[in-house]
């Protein structure tokens, strides 16, 4: 399983990717911004998306929208990975195209587990 992990926070990136690549076993692929994301995406195909909802210039949601307008993207699953967790929000995020949601601070031994829960993969 690979998973593309969009996050302008370097150790944010790091933590969950040696989570998901030690202890999930997965193929990780890493972004620092919104624009890098959606190229990354195109490219290599996840089978999920782990997407920071704050990032400068792009956010998440500004993200989400491009990568499900784009016909190469759109059927990839994006989890937000967030500090915010207002329910309005959230749902709104659904409407968008969110799969689901993941708080941070996460787990980093059960995130790779969340990862498969939420996108249907255990």
């Amino acid at each position: 399983m690979k998973v593309l992990i969009i996050d302008d926070e370097e150790d944010i990136r790091s933590i969950a990717a040696m989570s998901l690549g030690i202890l999930g076993g997965m193929e990780v692929v890493e972004a620092e911004s919104g624009e890098d994301g959606i190229a990354k995406a195109a490219e290599t195909q996840p089978d999920a998306i782990l997407l920071d909802m704050m990032m400068p210039v792009l956010d998440g949601p500004g993200t989400l929208v491009k990568l499900k307008e784009n016909p190469q993207t759109k059927e990839i699953p994006v989890i937000f990975l967030t500090a915010r967790s207002m329910n309005a929000e959230l749902e709104k995020l659904k409407s968008m195209g969110a799969t689901g949601f993941l708080a941070k601070p996460f787990d980093p031994t059960a995130l790779s587990s969340q990862i498969k829960r939420i996108i249907g993969a255990e």
